[in-house]
């Protein structure tokens, strides 16, 4: 059974980094869609970046210039590099795998605090 384990959260303050890491357990052994999402309290789960197989990247605007996504090569293996952080960037964050493209793999979240 597939699972995905994520580190990296933590609380800092504003204008800090941090790095969260992802990595899938199990027997996938094609590197896979993945992404990072996230939800405030009170809002809906929103994608932040995601990373095709091929290390093709997308940004939602509000991250671009500040957020970094990457991947472990053709491991299923990613990485959110967060430098520069706002408060309003607080929130939950998930790990996604697309295992299909009507089959996600979730992480169980893991909390970022922005706050001075």
């Amino acid at each position: 059974q597939v699972q995905l384990v994520e580190s990296g959260g933590g609380l800092v303050q504003p204008g800090g980094s941090l790095r969260l890491s992802c990595a899938a357990s199990g027997s996938i052994r094609i590197p896979l869609p993945m992404g990072w999402y996230r939800q405030a309290p009170g809002k809906q789960r929103e994608l932040v970046a995601n990373i095709t197989n091929i290390s093709i990247t997308n940004y939602v605007d509000s991250v671009k210039g500040r957020f970094t996504i990457s991947r472990d090569g053709a491991k299923n293996t990613v990485f959110l590099q967060m430098n520069s952080l706002k408060p309003e960037d607080t929130a939950v964050y998930y790990c996604n795998l697309k295992i299909r493209p009507t089959m996600d793999l979730w992480g169980q979240g893991t909390q970022v605090t922005v706050s001075s």
